[in-house]
């Protein structure tokens, strides 16, 4: 929202410093992001009279005017404009000026071999709106010339400053200069000085059938007020400068005045051509022709601004005979819109429901001053009040007739006064701090305070009763927010500052030093951590959006390996030797069996790429890029795991459509389940362009915090160094082929207890050798016990037992 500081003054008597006025604004919400200041355009730019003007000896285009600014000697300057002639009054940019809006500081030049000391200037070259091709002139343009040689800007209206506020989603009144001055008159305890209400136009009711009537009702209400006689021509300058300091262009004085009441109320109005109106439905004018309805599909509409839209069922339009005049809260048609031979008008004064204007702007592809006030909610209240205002300027301005005004809307329930208690607000806030001394905040100022917003309070019993204003309806609608309210204008930085009593330290849950150390031995391991969007484009299975800002962005991810596997594809066709990554995140997904599906679930995840070498050096591999093993990726995963003192086991995985078949696995954390891991498939690979050695893996990080977490698994504890030695046994069994070592690992390690300390695997054969579907796999046993030296027949006797262990579960035969 652009704030023109010398409107502002004008409805609230502040004199306030801009600098500091902004600042205090910022505090109390709106942000103000920029402060423009108009002066700057016309810096050193004076009124000036062509004495004389003569061609330029050397250029048939040019001329060589002698202009009067006030000092002893005329300047001459080479104008290049075809509307310059002697006696004109101008402004003259004089040597040293800097025009910021062209980017252009005087200096004396030389044009076709004539000297030129100084510039005569174009509206355009002030910043200001020119619809001429030439100079501007000053006699045209004001009522008095001031004198010569003096500065420019004032008459021009560049003596102004321009503030720039963020306006947030629930300050829909920070969209109208009435809702600043009204927080600028709370801010700094200044009278407002607002004109007096416009004449109310009586209403009649509007004939609609009863789908144009539900459609109304959506929003409220929606009127049309009838004039005729109108002169449709420029608008007054004072009008189109107020228009141009808020960023909008100046058209006519129709929807120039249509626009000042928007910025002025912010209430968006429209005004319709209602002879052209007549011509679309092929007679007379007639009301029951009006409509409100959804767009068709494909259906065309030729907005304002010239552009072609096809329509669809998102948008809601507004219809005279059945056909689109207007896309209802978002702009006009051009088949309707207000001409220079425009005599007769409709003006549409409307509140439409802000979820509808919100669809049918993102429909359309459009963004519009209207539908940023439509979208944050207007309250009925001020809709009329803003069409009486428009209809006294097209009165004043236009020369228009009212004919007559049109109306349906909703009765109106009252709404209830909010109580607000005193001790609740002063336990909220807290005391306030004057001059070293903390009480709580008297009834007094409370009371002023909420008063200067414009509402009603009542006491009660213990607090107050308070009616809201209607600009403020939609914002305040509990005690907590007149609270926030009262510390708002009052002033944070007032109130003491109060800790918990008793206070006690903060520090991380056990799942979340657990998911910490994770990332950290991930990095360790050589992958490096990214974070995607949650927002993806459509797909089977993934959750929509209700009200999603951009289509390829409107479902909730389902997996995060696709947005990894697309960053390997980018990295890796930019040049980069390979792409180790991992993220950690939320997913979403649907219960399946219920139809439509319910109990969205989220999950947290932990999914990961490696792909390519991770190192930059080649003389190792003799300078050729070697990419990781299957087991060489999955040692990187398992030592991160390893980490939190959680072991996982592989069972193979054949039938995964994102891995290989042959080499993926099921991780298997404490008996269940937890994820997978595997290389690419081959056919996947090759549609993606990366390399073939792709691995990839996924966990569900629920069941691995809980294991992390059942104690302290990662907490190290002393263990002191073997002091006697260690027996060693090598155990070669021919087993079924389809059989993991895992499985024999584990068993092992049951049949060893106690004396065994360590078994691994050492090799594993297939080979003529051996009969059809058999193995061989050898492991190396390691047996100690940490008081003794055992004896050949103790570790015997043990390693007999795995023997017999492993024959008996696996029919494992010894080689």
């Amino acid at each position: 929202m652009r704030v023109s500081l010398r409107w502002l003054r004008e409805l609230v008597a502040c004199d306030t410093p801009v600098d500091e006025l902004a600042e205090r604004l910022s505090l109390a919400g709106f942000e103000v992001e920029a402060i423009e200041d108009l002066a700057a355009q016309a810096a050193g730019v004076v009124v000036g009279l062509v004495e004389r003007r003569d061609p330029h000896p050397n250029a048939d285009k040019l001329s060589v005017c002698s202009v009067n600014v006030g000092s002893e000697q005329p300047l001459q300057i080479v104008c290049g404009a075809a509307n310059v002639r002697a006696g004109l009054h101008v402004p003259v940019a004089l040597v040293g000026a800097h025009l910021p809006a062209v980017e252009l500081t005087i200096k004396p030049a030389e044009l076709r071999g004539v000297a030129s000391s100084g510039m005569i200037c174009s509206l355009r070259e002030l910043g200001l709106v020119d619809g001429s091709d030439g100079i501007a002139v000053l006699d045209e343009l004001l009522e008095e010339v001031p004198a010569l040689g003096s500065p420019v800007g004032p008459s021009l209206g560049l003596d102004d400053q321009v503030l720039e506020l963020a306006i947030t989603a629930n300050r829909p009144d920070g969209l109208s200069m009435l809702g600043i001055a009204r927080e600028v008159a709370a801010l700094t305890a200044s009278p407002l000085t607002l004109a007096p209400a416009a004449p109310t136009l009586a209403g009649e009711p509007l004939p609609v059938s009863p789908a144009v009537q539900r459609a109304i009702e959506l929003g409220g209400l929606f009127s049309v007020s009838a004039l005729k006689g109108v002169r449709v021509g420029p608008s007054p300058r004072w009008l189109q400068q107020r228009l141009e300091r808020a960023g909008l262009r100046p058209i006519n004085n129709v929807v120039d005045i249509t626009n000042l009441v928007m910025l002025e109320t912010g209430q968006p109005l429209h005004a319709y051509d209602s002879d052209r109106l007549a011509d679309l439905g092929g007679d007379t004018l007639r009301l029951e022709a009006l409509g409100l309805r959804q767009g068709e599909k494909g259906e065309g509409f030729e907005a304002l601004d010239g552009s072609q839209l096809s329509l669809d069922e998102e948008a809601l339009v507004v219809t005279y005979a059945n056909q689109p005049i207007a896309l209802a809260g978002v702009i006009g048609g051009a088949s309707s819109s207000v001409h220079d031979g425009t005599t007769n008008l409709w003006l549409e004064a409307a509140v439409f429901a802000p979820q509808q204007v919100r669809r049918s702007a993102r429909s359309a592809g459009l963004r519009s001053e209207a539908c940023a006030r439509f979208e944050k909610g207007l309250p009925r209240e001020v809709t009329l009040l803003a069409a009486n205002r428009a209809v006294q300027w097209l009165v004043e301005l236009a020369g228009a007739e009212p004919v007559g005004r049109w109306l349906h809307q909703l009765p109106e329930r009252p709404r209830e006064p909010l109580c607000l208690r005193r001790d609740a607000l002063h336990q909220l806030l807290g005391p306030v701090v004057d001059d070293g001394v903390s009480d709580d905040l008297p009834d007094g100022a409370i009371e002023q305070t909420l008063q200067s917003l414009g509402c009603v309070l009542e006491p009660i019993n213990g607090g107050w009763s308070v009616n809201v204003p209607p600009s403020r309806a939609l914002d305040l609608v509990r005690e907590v927010d007149l609270i926030e309210e009262v510390a708002r204008l009052v002033g944070y930085d007032r109130f003491a500052a109060h800790l918990p009593d008793p206070l006690s330290p903060g520090g991380l849950r056990p799942e979340q030093e657990v998911e910490r150390r994770l990332r950290r031995a991930l990095c360790q391991a050589g992958l490096q951590e990214t974070c995607s969007l949650s927002l993806v484009e459509a797909g089977p299975g993934r959750i929509p959006l209700a009200n999603p800002l951009l289509a390829d962005y409107g479902h909730l991810r389902d997996n995060l390996v696709d947005e990894l596997l697309q960053g390997a594809r980018r990295n890796l066709q930019t040049g980069a030797p390979g792409f180790w990554a991992f993220e950690i995140g939320h997913v979403f997904s649907q219960l399946a069996g219920s139809t439509p599906p319910k109990g969205e679930l989220q999950r947290l995840q932990l999914a990961g790429v490696i792909t390519g070498r991770r190192s930059a050096e080649l003389w190792s591999s003799g300078g050729k890029a070697i990419s990781p093993s299957y087991f060489e990726a999955r040692g990187a995963l398992e030592r991160a795991l390893a980490s939190l003192g959680v072991e996982s086991e592989d069972r193979p995985l054949a039938n995964h459509p994102r891995l290989h078949p042959g080499r993926a696995a099921e991780l298997v954390i404490e008996g269940r389940g937890a994820g997978w891991f595997g290389q690419l498939h081959p056919a996947q690979a090759e549609a993606l362009d990366v390399p073939e050695a792709t691995h990839l893996f996924q966990l569900d990080l629920t069941p691995l915090l809980t294991a992390a977490t059942r104690r302290n698994r990662w907490t190290p504890s002393y263990s002191p160094y073997a002091t006697v030695p260690a027996a060693e046994r090598d155990l070669a069994l021919v087993v079924p082929r389809e059989l993991i070592a895992s499985r024999l690992i584990q068993a092992i390690r049951k049949a060893g207890k106690p004396l065994l300390e360590h078994v691994e695997l050492v090799d594993r054969y297939e080979g003529e050798q051996l009969a059809a579907g058999r193995c061989s796999q050898a492991f190396r046993l390691r047996y100690r016990d940490a008081s003794r030296t055992l004896t050949d027949a103790e570790v015997e006797a043990v390693h007999g037992r795995i023997r017999e262990a492993l024959e008996t579960q696996f029919d494992a035969q010894l080689r």
